[in-house]
């Protein structure tokens, strides 16, 4: 029977320097400069000991080592940033003590290495059976924190960063997941420490899925597809009501009404817009959208 994690003497460390600071007014781009100035810090710092690395390979372990030896020996390993022997260790202990007290914790830390490893994939499949196998696991907010943290930073690669590309202009498949993740954990375990941050998080995913609605309806509105643009535009507007992006998605509604020749449905659309932004002055900012050529690539 495994032992409840309660009792081990584990723990994971929440990252302070993870938490966002508040953001004020309507821009979706000044909540996206504050996430961006955290995303490439690391989220998570696993269980630290104060141990010398041996480098040993786990294939040449002693036979007469401990789980508690392996689980330090590894915790060694990806302290000093290698990954790969770190993981291979954390294997290595569960497949010899797959009931002990290291075995859950070793679960853990091989998704969270694996992501650090620069491999996603293998670390929500690792989260993902960590959760199956230990259903009532106090560490299971952990599990989905991770995963949530996994498919939040998922567009952050290495071209997209070259390519200075927007995050809400790439596929939200990743967003949605991590928005999912985020919730299950908030919603499950709303004491937990990482509600917090994951709450923070969900705000951030709203608003940046709503500009990636009307990013989409601006791109169909400069090719001269308004009902394009209209329909993803309303889209945004019915899903994400309290998104700042909201304003532009009604500015481009009126102008593309306006492009269709439906003076009614274009005076309802800024009479809701000058409704809720007062102040707005993007219709003049939306009216200079251009439809580029089709060829063009610069």
């Amino acid at each position: 029977m495994l032992v409840p994690m309660q009792s081990q003497k584990f723990s994971f460390r929440h990252a302070a320097d993870t938490k966002f600071n508040s953001v004020s007014g309507n821009s979706v781009s000044a909540l996206l400069m504050n996430i961006n100035s955290h995303l490439r810090r690391a989220f998570l710092v696993p269980l630290a000991f104060v141990l010398v690395s041996c480098g040993s390979n786990p294939k040449d372990l002693p036979a007469n080592w401990t789980a508690e030896r392996i689980y330090k020996e590894a915790q060694s390993e990806a302290s000093s940033g290698a990954w790969d022997a770190a993981i291979k260790l954390y294997e290595r202990l569960e497949a010899k003590d797959p009931f002990g007290i290291y075995a859950q914790q070793a679960q853990l830390e091989i998704a969270y290495a694996n992501w650090k490893a620069g491999e996603p994939a293998s670390a929500l499949t690792a989260a993902e059976r960590f959760i199956k196998l230990h259903p009532n696991s106090p560490a299971v907010d952990y599990a989905l924190y991770l995963k949530g943290l996994i498919n939040f930073n998922a567009d952050l690669g290495l071209f997209a960063q070259l390519g200075g590309q927007d995050l809400t202009e790439r596929d939200p498949k990743a967003a949605r997941e991590a928005f999912d993740n985020f919730k299950e954990l908030v919603t499950r375990f709303p004491d937990s420490k990482y509600a917090a941050d994951a709450t923070l998080r969900m705000n951030y995913l709203v608003n940046a899925l709503a500009s990636h609605e009307v990013h989409v309806a601006r791109y169909y509105l400069r090719r001269g597809a308004p009902l394009a643009a209209i329909n993803r535009a309303q889209f945004a507007v019915r899903t994400y009501p309290n998104a700042p992006a909201l304003e532009e998605a009604l500015a481009i509604m009126v102008v593309a009404y306006e492009d269709l020749n439906q003076p009614e449905l274009k005076a309802d659309a800024e009479r809701v817009l000058r409704k809720n932004f007062p102040n707005t002055a993007l219709l003049s900012t939306v009216k200079d959208y251009k439809p580029a050529s089709w060829w063009r690539l610069w």
